[in-house]
């Protein structure tokens, strides 16, 4: 059974023009105006579990429009009081730039809170959120991996400890509470490279896969995943394995193509374009992937894939968008074609008005969630 995760990037989605520089000043938010966004998306997250989305959750970002999130678990904690039975998926917080023990003390509260439904993503984060931060991103790696260690060791290690690494000293560490899901969560990694394939797999994490060029990338990068799980002595199931895709179902082909183009325009040129611009330079510049080769790779990628049209995406199988009848074949196609369990849908995509996302969100609750069901 394919099991459905509705993703909120949170934008800020009311500038008329890209923002020509990053970090975007905040002169341009209105704080009356965001208030209202946080009410609607807390709204839109809580209708996913009442139409019956195994999954809801969000993402860290900084210093831009993009998503309005820079701490996602006061997002969780929100989530634990509107939501009774989805999973609430922190995708997530980026432990290399944080407080380690932090980020297990409040996923640990997390779990407790909803009763242990908490997917924790540990990420590592884009290029830009290191600048953000003052952090080399040449280091990225070594602290993500340090991180990664010591969040583990505070959700499963009974008594007091003390840790002397490299990026991370710790007198002692005991966290309270400690989670409900024993031995820890169902942990989450993002998947966009080899490097990270390989990595989830060998920690046995979910994967996941955000912003791929087309189904071939995505084949490769989750065939990577399989494989060094096998090497790794595991087997993973098709529900540890999530592909993300911006989504719009309406009552016919040309009404969802016609309301989503401009809407993904939008994401990709005014939201997406500042923080961007950023990560490509950092790719370039800076050894963010142990393979110097993997990062102007992908920078050049993640220029090609903002220049697409809706046609484009489309034909690319990256974009779910039509009538019911066509989202489910195209569906069909994605599950098939890379064998993953998990989709993670966007209905929120840009200034799409909170009306219409409601809508299309019904509309796929009743007319596609139950044939995907039964994939």
């Amino acid at each position: 059974m394919v099991q459905i995760s509705l993703f909120h990037l949170m934008p800020y989605a009311h500038l008329d023009a890209a923002p020509r520089t990053w970090p975007v000043p905040h002169r341009l938010l209105d704080p009356t105006q965001a208030h209202d966004d946080y009410g609607r998306y807390l709204d839109q997250m809580a209708l996913a579990d009442e139409l019956g989305w195994d999954w809801v959750g969000c993402n860290e970002h900084h210093y831009t429009p993009y998503g309005l999130m820079s701490n996602p678990t006061l997002i969780g904690a929100a989530l634990t009081q509107r939501t009774r039975r989805c999973r609430i998926a922190m995708l997530g917080s980026l432990i290399a730039l944080n407080n380690p023990v932090r980020i297990a003390e409040e996923y640990a509260m997390l779990d407790v809170m909803s009763g242990g439904r908490l997917i924790a993503g540990l990420i590592r984060g884009t290029p830009n959120e290191y600048i953000a931060y003052g952090v080399d991103p040449s280091t990225s790696w070594e602290r993500f991996e340090e991180a990664y260690d010591l969040v583990l060791r505070a959700w499963t290690e009974p008594e007091p400890f003390g840790w002397e690494g490299k990026h991370y000293q710790f007198r002692t560490v005991s966290i309270w509470p400690r989670p409900l899901q024993q031995p820890h969560p169902p942990i989450f990694m993002s998947g966009g490279s080899s490097e990270s394939a390989k990595f989830a797999a060998r920690k046995r994490a979910m994967m996941g896969l955000v912003r791929f060029a087309d189904l071939d990338e995505a084949r490769g990068l989750f065939d990577t995943y399989r494989a060094a799980a096998r090497e790794s002595g595991w087997e993973p199931p098709a529900t540890h394995q999530l592909v993300d895709l911006h989504t719009w179902v309406a009552r016919s082909d040309a009404e969802a193509r016609a309301t989503l183009a401009p809407a993904d325009e939008y994401y990709y040129q005014v939201l997406a374009g500042p923080p961007q611009h950023v990560q490509e330079l950092v790719l370039t510049g800076s050894r963010y992937y142990h393979d110097t080769a993997i990062g102007a790779r992908r920078a050049a990628a993640r220029g090609a894939i903002r220049q697409l049209t809706l046609d484009d995406r489309l034909e690319r199988g990256t974009v779910l968008c039509g009538a019911p009848d066509t989202v489910v074949r195209q569906i069909e196609h994605t599950v098939k074609a890379l064998g993953v369990g998990a989709l993670q849908v966007r209905f929120k995509i840009g200034p799409l008005p909170h009306d219409a996302v409601v809508e299309s969100m019904r509309l796929f609750a009743r007319e596609v969630l139950p044939y995907v069901r039964a994939l």
